[in-house]
């Protein structure tokens, strides 16, 4: 009897093994639909278990809300990461700079208290490629997702005082090292 019982388990677990192997993966990123449907299939796979995949379901959905572009996508987002933090998929700080990067004007690229002379002038270059590469992501979210592309037109001209702004300070802190 305590032989079958070790032969028992290895067969049942064989056989689990096999028939979660021919289902579909539950939490592949197949959304479909419309956006606040997308969302909340999203939040449940995330709340089944799926919660690692949150960066393909947050992509998925992006694209999901660019084939139907509306100004209240913006408060669609916001309300799903606020629901997705509160399931403990993501810190309150990581939905704020997923909403901030696509659908605020303001660039989380250029954001902190530090010293610009020390921190921000050395890698000047570095920063500004992360602005510039946010601003990609503000078109998606602002003018293809959002439909409102006075806002990104916005974020394009924040950009590019930022870059003017950056290279006064640098050369002005590099003139005062000098002196």
């Amino acid at each position: 009897m305590k032989r079958t019982i070790p032969c028992l388990s290895l067969i049942a677990s064989a056989l689990l093994i096999a028939a979660c192997s021919n289902q579909p993966d539950y939490c592949a990123v197949n959304l479909s639909g419309n956006l606040e449907s997308a969302m909340s299939t999203a939040e449940t796979r995330m709340a089944g278990g799926c919660e690692y995949h949150f960066d393909s379901y947050f992509q998925s959905l992006l694209k999901t809300a660019e084939a139907n572009p509306a100004r209240e996508n913006r408060m669609r987002f916001s309300d799903h990461l606020m629901r997705v933090n509160e399931m403990g998929v993501i810190s309150r700080r990581q939905a704020e700079a997923l909403y901030n990067r696509y659908f605020n004007i303001k660039f989380v690229s250029l954001q902190g208290d530090y010293n610009t002379c020390s921190q921000t002038c050395p890698i000047r270059r570095q920063v500004l490629s992360d602005m510039q590469a946010e601003l990609h992501d503000k078109e998606l979210g602002l003018m293809r997702v959002s439909a409102d592309s006075a806002s990104f037109y916005r974020a394009d001209n924040l950009l590019k005082e930022a870059d003017l702004v950056l290279e006064a300070t640098c050369r002005a802190c590099a003139a005062g090292k000098r002196n």
